[in-house]
């Protein structure tokens, strides 16, 4: 099936997790009704939204938008928004474990 449109890809995606539109909306935070609307291409989420999609389809809302593939970048993208999400419950420890990680500084890795 040719996936061009943000619909074709989500309701590609359903078939392929086998999880029905009404189950995608309740993860997603949304009506049944928005979902619909979204599938069908007649309206477009507000990027809020459009994320929270895209968690609930374990993608990134680059490729329900475009058809990026999850590649890399997208996870980088998805890893940005997972610890932005969740800064203020990371203690200093492991804030400097990620900066060390990120700066590739092996000595501090191992401590």
């Amino acid at each position: 099936m040719a996936t061009n449109t943000m619909g074709e890809r989500i309701r590609e995606m359903l078939e392929q997790k086998n999880i029905t539109q009404k189950d995608l909306a309740k993860k997603a935070g949304i009506t049944e009704a928005a979902m619909s609307h979204y599938i069908k291409g007649d309206r477009v989420p507000r990027s809020t939204v459009l994320t929270k999609i895209a968690i609930a389809l374990d993608t990134t809302p680059e490729f329900l938008l475009e058809g990026i593939p999850n590649d890399v970048k997208g996870e980088l993208g998805y890893a940005r928004r997972l610890i932005a999400r969740n800064v203020e419950q990371m203690s200093k420890k492991e804030k400097m474990e990620l900066i060390n990680i990120l700066m590739g500084d092996e000595d501090e890795k191992r401590s």
